[in-house]
């Protein structure tokens, strides 16, 4: 397994995406087929009533929200493609339009499958269909955008969590004594705790290598490159960029004395601040995923959410904790750390859809004259 995760890693964006659409597809049928899990009908009659829309609708749903979803990711990270294209252009004018219309098509279908005898059913369906749809769909949507936004804002917070949790396993059997949470008897304070420590130095560590290379920082341009192509090339956030500290006199006189040599400032890069940060949410808050989790298995009393991955249980299993931090770091992401600069693709959005052609014509000989003011050849 992570062995085919590091190869999709290296192939590319492309293949990240459709591996969280995959994963994402596996955890929404695990979800919803909770709800079908009935008592076997009192008689033949009650079988012929059961709702013959309940997976239609789950499937149809599903494929409306993700169409509007990864609809909107693709005109907002391509937009020097997307508006570029007359065709293109015509989907990213209507696309909610679109995706609204599909929808309402949905709920017609639903009130139109109602049946008396059945409506609380049905409704009970419809709500948690929806509840699912917020929970999964809409977190995988900001999963793919940590990915557009640079390859390692996805991988190093899903190995944070895969950390914390190895390490609460490690700690809890080496030390554990204490019961953390009555939803989950084998989680213990001392793995907890240790668990914390942990995952904060592992983070510091991990994620300070990884942001060395282009590949893993850059935000998407081309969903074709791969991690063997080297052409990806970018300049780099200010967090990924180096700076030196000036140690204070009191300081720099302790440490010198301490190594030996003398020191006068140290290399840090913001990033190193972020991971910090990232890690505390992966140890602390992260977990309680899974607790939510474990509290809806135990609701339906059922011991795995699937069989998805053998020896692991179901898809849902192994990703409650990381819908979690995907949300998180796509939120603290596009909070604290996003450059918000004037890129072609959102100028070309602004004179495609502010501008009539007349307009754009008039543009297009004002910027053809500037530029040969300044000696560059035009030819349109």
């Amino acid at each position: 397994m992570i062995g085919g995760f590091l190869g999709l890693l290296l192939m590319g964006h492309a293949y990240m995406i459709v591996l969280v659409f995959m994963c994402q597809t596996l955890v929404y049928r695990e979800v919803t087929a909770l709800f079908s899990l009935k008592r076997k009908p009192k008689d033949e009659e009650e079988a012929r009533g059961k709702d013959p829309w309940s997976k239609t609708l789950n499937w149809y749903f599903f494929a409306v929200v993700n169409y509007f979803l990864y609809g909107e990711s693709i005109i907002y990270y391509f937009k020097h493609v997307v508006f570029s294209d007359a065709q293109l252009t015509m989907f990213a004018t209507n696309h909610r339009f679109i995706s609204f219309s599909l929808y309402i098509l949905g709920f017609v279908g639903f009130v139109m499958s109602l049946k008396r005898g059945y409506l609380k059913q049905q409704f009970g369906l419809f709500c948690w269909v929806h509840m699912t749809l917020l929970l999964i769909v809409v977190s995988s949507h900001f999963i793919v955008n940590n990915i557009l936004e640079g390859m390692i804002w996805f991988f190093v917070p899903a190995s944070l969590v895969i950390c914390n949790d190895v390490f609460a396993y490690i700690w809890g059997v080496t030390v554990g004594r204490t019961p953390l949470i009555k939803l989950s008897p084998k989680k213990t304070v001392e793995g907890f705790i240790g668990a914390f420590f942990s995952t904060v130095v592992f983070g510091i560590l991990w994620g300070t290598y990884f942001m060395q290379f282009d590949y893993m920082i850059c935000p998407v341009r081309d969903l074709g490159a791969s991690a063997f192509d080297g052409v990806v090339t970018c300049t780099p956030n200010p967090a990924f960029v180096w700076r030196d500290w000036t140690i204070p006199a009191p300081l720099n006189v302790f440490f010198s004395t301490l190594i030996g040599r003398s020191i006068t400032t140290i290399s840090y890069a913001p990033y190193q601040y972020h991971l910090l940060f990232l890690s505390c949410f992966a140890s602390l808050v992260a977990p309680f995923g899974g607790f939510f989790a474990s509290g809806f298995k135990r609701a339906f009393d059922i011991k795995d959410f699937g069989h998805s991955i053998p020896g692991h249980g179901g898809m849902t299993d192994r990703m409650d904790c990381q819908f979690l931090m995907g949300v998180f770091t796509y939120v603290y992401y596009s909070s604290l750390i996003r450059e918000h600069h004037v890129t072609v693709g959102s100028i070309l959005q602004m004179v495609v859809s502010g501008l009539t052609v007349q307009e754009q014509l008039e543009l297009m000989a004002d910027l053809k004259r500037y530029l040969e003011g300044q000696g560059i050849a035009v030819r349109l």
